[in-house]
């Protein structure tokens, strides 16, 4: 998607007027009218249990295999059951299988701060804002240069390892993913001295408890050399599989900066990306491979996403706005090609000349 082709009558330049109160009103008219937005508390109830079980078995594995080289095939299943219960906590916390705060928080805090060490307090600040504003460069959490840069402008004014890595970063995003569990985990532990986290000190003993369960079983099961290997398989293919659901949803599509803000229908559609397949990348991605309708529907149940799929998409069409969607691989070629584009700058000294070619949002106040 090109700047251009956001520039067309239908784009956030020429269509704030109206925008959340037409276009995304009649929207989401059509979606309530299809009974989409209705709770799925069976889907939910089997997921959840198939989810706990997994991770049930996946201790009981560990447990039983025991002193084992073998230990680490336990370690890359348990990867994926941790990834699989993170995307439960998403679900949960957009209140897509409780209706009211207090369960949703309870199980929330259960599922993540408790069973995986990924504080949901730090997780559900850090989401909100990313659903508010996506892809937005001072608004959201998920584009602010950190290791990683996501724009020329970002990349002109870094310093330090995010200038250099940013020279090769198309090219390091993957092997970076693999320290991307350990990099959640400590996110969450740091968030507890933001006062904006609601209940730290209750967030903070279940972290600490988690931590304290796991190294301790972990340790206990296994001597020094094959626990070490063991937390390293796990964390690294953890992160690297939490990378791999997330870096299609946004990585690579149009960004906003400063004033910019068009209504909340292409604000969420033009920064957005679907990922194509079957039943089997549904279940890989969570239904975060349907991310356009997940924005613009953030509590519809997962499964249906789908259905909402070729409504939202035919109602784009008709009011002409972009609609992206593309095969998983291509996906990840896409935001690769577009963090080596971003990096040019970095590789060639240019610290100061206008961005070229960014694929940016424009819109007028």
């Amino acid at each position: 998607m090109t700047t251009s082709a956001l520039g067309s009558p239908s784009s956030p330049r020429s269509s704030r007027r109206g925008g959340d109160g037409g276009d995304y009103a009649r929207l989401l008219r059509r979606i309530s009218e299809a009974g989409l937005l209705d709770r799925r508390p069976v889907y939910y109830a089997v997921r959840l249990s198939l989810v706990g079980g997994a991770f049930a078995a996946g201790w009981a594995a560990f447990v039983l295999v025991g002193d084992s080289w073998w230990t680490l095939l336990v370690a890359a299943f348990m990867a994926v059951t941790f990834a699989q219960v993170a995307l439960v906590m998403h679900d949960v916390a957009h209140r897509q299988v409780f209706r009211l705060r207090r369960p949703t928080e309870i199980v929330g805090r259960v599922v993540g701060s408790a069973g995986i060490g990924l504080g949901y307090g730090w997780w559900q600040d850090k989401h909100t804002r990313h659903h508010a504003n996506p892809n937005h460069e001072e608004l959201d959490p998920d584009v602010a240069p950190d290791i990683l840069v996501w724009s020329q402008r970002q990349a002109r004014a870094s310093r330090g390892l995010p200038r250099l890595i940013g020279r090769a970063q198309a090219f390091l995003f993957f092997p970076l993913l693999l320290l991307e569990g350990v990099n959640l985990h400590i996110a969450g532990v740091r968030a507890l001295s933001n006062r904006a986290i609601k209940h730290r000190a209750l967030e903070g003993a279940l972290l600490v408890g988690h931590f304290a369960a796991y190294l301790g079983a972990v340790f206990a099961v296994l001597p020094a050399d094959k626990a070490f290997a063991f937390l390293a398989v796990h964390q690294a293919l953890f992160g690297l599989y939490m990378g791999c659901i997330f870096a299609p949803n946004h990585k690579g599509m149009p960004t906003l900066t400063g004033d910019d803000r068009p209504d909340f229908l292409r604000r969420q559609v033009l920064t957005s990306r679907n990922v194509r397949g079957g039943a089997v990348i549904d279940l890989a991605l969570g239904g975060l491979n349907y991310q356009i309708e997940h924005h613009l529907f953030p509590s519809m149940p997962t499964p249906n996403l789908r259905r909402a799929q070729p409504i939202v998409r035919d109602y784009c069409a008709d009011i002409g706005v972009p609609y992206h969607e593309t095969g998983l691989i291509r996906s990840y070629g896409e935001a690769l090609r577009h963090m080596h584009r971003v990096g040019a700058p970095l590789r060639t000294g240019d610290r100061h000349s206008p961005a070229e070619h960014e694929d940016v949002v424009h819109s007028t106040r």
